[in-house]
């Protein structure tokens, strides 16, 4: 979950930072950029550098089924953060909700069928 957060809170920095940056090619040359903004760019290259040590962590204990398909949660945090929060001026549609909806439910559906198998070997486990 902390890879999930990390690069969901690298995303919505990233796209806050650059409503308010010129195109990369021109930061250089241009004569003034906005210094948080561009802080706010840094900090999000870190989150998702430590984004990418929990997901390390992640994939040494679970199976990388099960560690991807909770790593697709992060396009419906996303999605929903940046709908909710004004300062992003993005809207929740119709399609957008469908399409983040069938990622929870295959995220939840891939981690429920692995729960019931688990539990399933389990009880084979103790009739032995």
């Amino acid at each position: 979950m902390g890879s999930v957060l990390l690069v969901s809170a690298a995303q919505l920095g990233m796209r806050w930072s650059m409503q308010r940056l010129p195109h990369p090619a021109q930061w250089l040359a241009a004569q003034q950029v906005d210094a948080v903004a561009l802080s706010v760019v840094i900090a999000a290259i870190a989150a998702y550098a430590l984004s990418m040590l929990c997901w390390l962590g992640a994939l040494r204990d679970m199976p990388l089924s099960r560690a991807y398909s909770l790593l697709s949660i992060s396009y419906a945090a996303v999605y929903v953060l940046a709908a909710l929060l004004p300062f992003f001026n993005e809207t929740l549609t119709a399609p957008r909700t469908v399409g983040v909806t069938l990622i929870v439910l295959g995220v939840v559906t891939i981690n429920f069928r692995r729960s019931c198998d688990n539990g399933s070997n389990s009880d084979k486990e103790l009739s032995r």
